[in-house]
């Protein structure tokens, strides 16, 4: 029988670098929905592909590390 090996889920560091102020109402949204709520405040989430199209999006507000 084959071993069954783990998988290694990748944790995001995710950093509010810029206020999302002046920005459409949807890159607030998903500054909110990531967690963040204020300048320099750090969150951790499991790398996915729904996380990542929301990185993608607000790309130019957050700092994004692998840990």
């Amino acid at each position: 029988m084959p071993k069954k090996t783990k998988k290694v889920e990748t944790i995001l560091r995710i950093t509010l670098v810029k206020s999302p102020i002046g920005y459409s109402q949807k890159h607030k949204d998903t500054i909110r929905a990531l967690g963040l709520h204020r300048m320099r405040q750090t969150v951790e989430h499991v790398d996915s592909l729904s996380l990542r199209g929301m990185l993608s999006k607000v790309a130019h507000l957050v700092n994004v590390e692998e840990k």
